[in-house]
């Protein structure tokens, strides 16, 4: 009954479904995977934050440049406050505000500057508000964190900021803005200067449960549906051609050379049709007067 599956047809279907099982399964574990590292990614970020909040804070340079592993770890550094700037449109517990960043022009690296979050103050960002920068050499303590890109968090540049706002709190943004060297990272303080509140440190880029993480999550159902359609499908052409073949086995239908739908066993031949007298060649009636002849 099954000695069709040795035809070529049927070895075609075969060889797909034995390609297209194993890759289906594949590609659903490798995006569970990817699934599986990012929460575990989060697990450690967890976890690291608050080992951060308790360590001892050490030299800047020695946590340069910022990675995974050195972002949110609490970093010291001593100079000189210079310009100050606001970054607008940041939200904390829920409010929107702005952060006062103000420019540390450190001892080492030959005055290098690094952006200092001194703190949030809520409504539209106001130079006014922004408590002003102590004066003479001070030691700031804080969180480190990477580098900003555009648009991930604040305002967006694209249109242009007033003077003293900046978009995004970045090396690359403060390049023309400063005349001397940033470093590419920035401190959060451990405590806002007064009238201010603290920016807590956010964690690393790419260590979270994001709409990514989520989307390998989905991309594992869709593979592994995948397969089980293949499989799906593999028993449902078996089956129907074992029914086709029992049928023709036991006279039910017959194969047809062209491919089409076979015909079934119980249609009028064209012989049986040829015997079956024509209306038309019938013999009419006789007519009454005929019949008294």
């Amino acid at each position: 009954m099954y000695r069709f599956l040795l035809t070529p047809r049927w070895w075609g279907i075969n060889v797909f479904v034995v390609l297209a099982i194993p890759f289906c399964i594949f590609m659903g574990s490798w995006q569970l995977g990817r699934f599986e590292d990012r929460v575990q990614g989060h697990k450690d970020a967890s976890a690291q934050s608050t080992a951060n909040e308790k360590a001892a804070p050490r030299p800047l340079g020695s946590l340069l440049p910022v990675d995974q592993k050195t972002s949110g770890k609490r970093a010291t550094a001593t100079g000189h406050y210079g310009k100050q700037l606001l970054v607008p449109d940041r939200e904390l517990d829920g409010r929107t505000g702005f952060y006062v960043v103000t420019l540390l022009r450190t001892e080492g690296d030959a005055g290098k500057a690094l952006p200092v979050v001194r703190g949030w103050v809520p409504g539209a960002p106001s130079a006014a508000k922004a408590p002003a920068a102590p004066r003479g050499e001070v030691t700031v303590t804080g969180a480190l964190q990477a580098s900003e890109s555009p648009g991930s968090g604040g305002a967006s540049a694209a249109g242009g900021l007033p003077a003293g706002q900046l978009g995004a709190i970045s090396a690359a943004s403060l390049v023309n803005l400063v005349p001397y060297d940033v470093y590419d990272a920035w401190v959060t303080l451990d405590k806002a200067d007064s009238g201010m509140t603290a920016v807590p440190a956010t964690a690393p880029q790419g260590s979270g449960l994001d709409l990514k993480a989520f989307q390998n999550l989905g991309y594992t159902g869709e593979w592994f549906v995948f397969a089980g359609f293949v499989v799906f499908m593999w028993f449902r052409l078996l089956r129907r051609e074992a029914e086709f073949e029992r049928d023709a086995a036991l006279g039910l239908t017959e194969p047809d050379a062209t491919g089409t739908a076979p015909a079934s066993a119980d249609a009028p031949d064209a012989h049986d049709s040829a015997d079956v007298p024509d209306a038309a060649d019938s013999p009419e009636p006789a007519s009454p007067e005929t019949a008294r002849g």
